[in-house]
């Protein structure tokens, strides 16, 4: 051994290793640029996850299967308990409590009165119907704006109602011309976007306002900065998305003049699918509910 050890050439183990020392650390530096790439690779495109999305939604929307499902409101205070019932004539509630308590027995058959009314004024229930459409379209329009409204970062992957969704942030896209009044309240948004991997719809839309915005839904009128929106949507079954959670807390003014204050928390449970059909039965079923 001591004379296999004086064959060993001066400075031999420690050129050895200078040399392991090096090829790892080349090594190491390798494998960080590889996985930088891989990274930059593998990220997904946050444009295309919304556009996606902004499609689905739109295309699911006139394919949606009519569905039962009770509403609690708070608003501005009042807190109410409706059953709603989609109807390919529209959607026709019944208040079923307010203030956390049942209708007493008056309160309850004036509420099945009014429902005995509105069958029979198809004329009424088509009104009502043709502004719940003139609303949609105009939601419609904002959710078509979304890919272009903001400039989006994605921030990971989180677990959502239905499974993994792809969370994105968002501020106001300084190159965006919106195409009326009613898309200009973008200019003053920011917050994030969750979105479903699998179904590829939107989840979670949590905006606030960053600065005084004017808004055109049917009137002229501001939102003040600092003011919050939070809209969750979720699958009920069959695929079928609705909205189960939003809340609004905003000011403002109302042709500049008038003061407006939207204060209101919503949710919407106990969805079941009920069959594709007018009005009419839509009532119908509602008054075969029991007082609880």
């Amino acid at each position: 051994m001591h004379v296999l050890a004086r064959t060993r050439p001066p400075g031999t183990s420690s050129l050895l290793a200078a040399c392991f020392r090096f090829a790892l650390a080349l090594a190491c530096a390798m494998l960080l640029v590889t996985a930088a790439c891989y990274a930059q690779g593998s990220s997904p495109d946050p444009i295309k996850i919304v556009r996606d999305a902004s499609y689905n939604e739109l295309r699911t929307g006139s394919q949606a299967h009519p569905f039962r499902y009770r509403v609690h409101k708070v608003d501005d205070g009042k807190d109410t308990l409706k059953e709603v019932v989609e109807s390919r004539d529209g959607d026709i509630s019944r208040l079923l409590a307010t203030g956390g308590k049942p209708l007493d027995a008056d309160a309850n058959r004036q509420e099945l009165e009014r429902l005995q009314k509105l069958r029979d004024n198809p004329d009424e229930q088509a009104s009502r119907h043709k502004r719940a459409q003139a609303n949609n379209q105009r939601d419609d329009e904002m959710v078509k704006l979304l890919p272009d409204a903001f400039v989006y970062t994605f921030a990971g992957m989180v677990p959502g109602p239905n499974g993994p969704c792809y969370r994105l942030l968002f501020q106001p896209n300084p190159n965006f011309h919106p195409p009326d009044r009613q898309g200009e309240v973008y200019h003053g948004m920011a917050g994030e976007l969750w979105i479903d991997q699998a179904q590829q719809r939107m989840v979670r839309f949590q905006a606030h306002l960053i600065s005084d915005v004017d808004f055109g839904w049917g009137v002229v009128g501001r939102l003040f900065q600092g003011g919050t929106i939070l809209v969750e949507q979720r699958d009920v079954g069959e695929h079928h998305w609705e909205t189960a959670h939003m809340q609004l807390h905003l000011q403002g003014k109302i042709l500049m003049v008038k003061s407006l204050v939207i204060d209101t928390t919503e949710d919407s449970s106990d969805f079941q699918p009920v069959p594709d059909a007018g009005y009419q039965a839509a009532i119908a079923l509602l008054e075969t509910i029991r007082p609880e």
